[in-house]
C-alpha cells in the first residue's frame, strides 16, 4: 500500500461538487415557490385571526364592531357602523391600528361588519395580495360570522 492509495480524487471531489451544485440549482424554484406561497398562506391566516378578534370584541363589549380594513393596517370600530373613533386596547397601536402581515397588501369592496351576537351584518372578502408575487387568497366573511381562508369566496 502506498501513500497516495488513502482518500479521494481530486476528480470525485469534483464530481461530487458538480452533482450536489446541479440539484441544488434544480430545486431552488421549487423552494421559492413553496415559500412565497407559504407566506400569503401565513400572512390570510393573520389577516383572517385579526378579524375574528374584532368579532370577538364586537360580542364581547355587546355593541358588535365594524372591522375597518387599510392596505397596510386593521382597526376596529365599536358598534354597527364604520364611523366613529377606532377602539384602542391589546395589540394596537396609539391610533388603534394593527399592523398587516409584512409583505402583503389588504384590500375589500367593503368592511366586514358583526352584530354584538357575532353574526356578519356584511358578508364580504378581504383580498390578501404578495407584494413580490401578485399572487391573492381571500378571507372571507359569512353572514353568520364565520371567517375562512379560500382562494375564492362566492
Amino acid at each position: 500500500m502506498t501513500k497516495s492509495d488513502g482518500g479521494y480524487s481530486l476528480v470525485e471531489l469534483a464530481l461530487v461538487i458538480a452533482i450536489v451544485g446541479i440539484l441544488t440549482a434544480l430545486a431552488t424554484p421549487s423552494f421559492l415557490t413553496y415559500y412565497q406561497a407559504a407566506v400569503l398562506r401565513s400572512a390570510a391566516a393573520q389577516v383572517a385571526t385579526v378579524v375574528n378578534q374584532g368579532r370577538q370584541l364586537g360580542i364581547k363589549e355587546n355593541t358588535g364592531v365594524c372591522v375597518h380594513i387599510a392596505s397596510t393596517a386593521v382597526q376596529y370600530k365599536l358598534g354597527t357602523s364604520c364611523g366613529g373613533a377606532a377602539w384602542t386596547g391589546p395589540g394596537t397601536d396609539a391610533s388603534g391600528n394593527t399592523a398587516a402581515p409584512t409583505g402583503v397588501t389588504l384590500s375589500t369592496t367593503a368592511d366586514p361588519v358583526f352584530g354584538y351576537l357575532g353574526e356578519g351584518r356584511t358578508g364580504g372578502s378581504i383580498t390578501v395580495t404578495n407584494a413580490q408575487t401578485g399572487a391573492t387568497l381571500f378571507v372571507c366573511v359569512a353572514v353568520s360570522g364565520r371567517v375562512s381562508v379560500r382562494d375564492s369566496c362566492s
